[in-house]
């Protein structure tokens, strides 16, 4: 028990240390727009539609986890020269029920560099409600000496939920195996504190990705690839960067990656394996992340789900250029 007990600290003092961030999914390319608003629109079927659902449960092994769900819809339109975006996350944290609820819009803007080289442009506006359960809160003037919590705290309880707008952008380029993207979110870097104090900035993330589609056949078409890729990502004084590869075989999808940290302590954080699977315009894959730092005995883990389904353009776009990016 003590030894869980101080797994469970030092899985709580990497949390205080990370400061405010932003939800983050392992697998960041089955939630494309939330990685990179400038991926809205590239999905793989002519210019069609896309709709991907991720569900994510960080460390359930301790009492009030992180549950992350979140959906999302885009689409490449000629008309607009790119892509829009839609999407609608619910973010829950801990046992106070720290709930954040995000509504997005994005656009991007498609640019034919030249025949082989594609860019894209990503703007996306935000609308986040945060609200907090005081009731599941407890101050030291609850406590009695002999019966615990049951005294009324005279804590003054702030507003239990604020709402504030917010801004991210994008970029993308990409060739036929070849693609890199950068991404700042949190633009103008909104005040997200119950109290009203202006020290309480949710940090600008800066995300680099970027990977290499390989065919491992000789076909027009392959159907075995491997894919290395890498995301590095800067938010505050926390920085993360995962390095790994998807490996495809005909429906059948493997990946595997490792999650390096660095903030106030260099962090070996995770091992992260990937099985899915694909049929036509269906995907379906599950990722486990499995715990390699001290944090281990308390958090062993994490679960993700992600599920997408794409439809083909009514007509096929003359302007649109595939992203051979892994998806999953």
């Amino acid at each position: 028990m003590i030894k869980r007990y101080l797994s469970i600290c030092a899985v709580l003092i990497s949390i205080g240390n990370a400061y405010a961030q932003d939800p983050e999914m392992t697998q960041y390319y089955a939630a494309p727009i939330y990685t990179n608003p400038a991926m809205a629109g590239t999905g793989s079927c002519d210019g069609g539609g896309r709709i991907n659902i991720n569900y994510r449960n960080q460390w359930p092994s301790l009492p009030g986890t992180f549950v992350t769900t979140l959906g999302s819809y885009d689409q490449h339109f000629d008309g607009i020269g790119g892509g829009i975006g839609i999407i609608v996350m619910n973010d829950v944290a801990g046992e106070g029920k720290l709930t954040s609820n995000t509504l997005a819009g994005i656009y991007s803007f498609q640019l034919q560099a030249s025949r082989k080289f594609t860019m894209r442009f990503g703007l996306e506006a935000q609308v986040v409600s945060r609200s907090l359960d005081w009731k599941k809160l407890r101050f030291p003037d609850q406590i009695d000496p002999t019966k615990g919590f049951i005294n009324p705290t005279q804590e003054p309880l702030n507003p239990d939920k604020i709402t504030y707008p917010n801004f991210s952008t994008g970029m993308l380029g990409y060739t036929e195996k070849f693609y890199f993207g950068l991404a700042v979110h949190n633009l103008i870097e909104p005040i997200q504190s119950f109290l009203g104090t202006q020290d309480s900035k949710l940090p600008r993330r800066y995300t680099l990705h970027t990977g290499v589609v390989i065919p491992l056949d000789n076909s027009y078409d392959p159907n075995v690839t491997i894919s290395p890729n890498m995301l590095f990502m800067i938010q505050n004084k926390f920085t993360q960067l995962n390095l790994g590869f998807y490996f495809n075989k005909g429906p059948l999808v493997t990946g595997l990656w490792y999650r390096q940290t660095f903030g106030t302590y260099v962090n070996s954080d995770a091992l992260m394996v990937l099985v899915g699977f694909r049929k036509e315009r269906f995907k379906f894959g599950y990722s486990y992340d499995l715990t390699v730092s001290s944090a281990r005995q308390a958090a062993p883990g994490s679960h993700e789900v992600s599920a997408s389904l794409e439809w083909c353009a009514s007509k096929r776009s003359l302007r649109y250029k595939k992203l051979s990016c892994p998806d999953f």
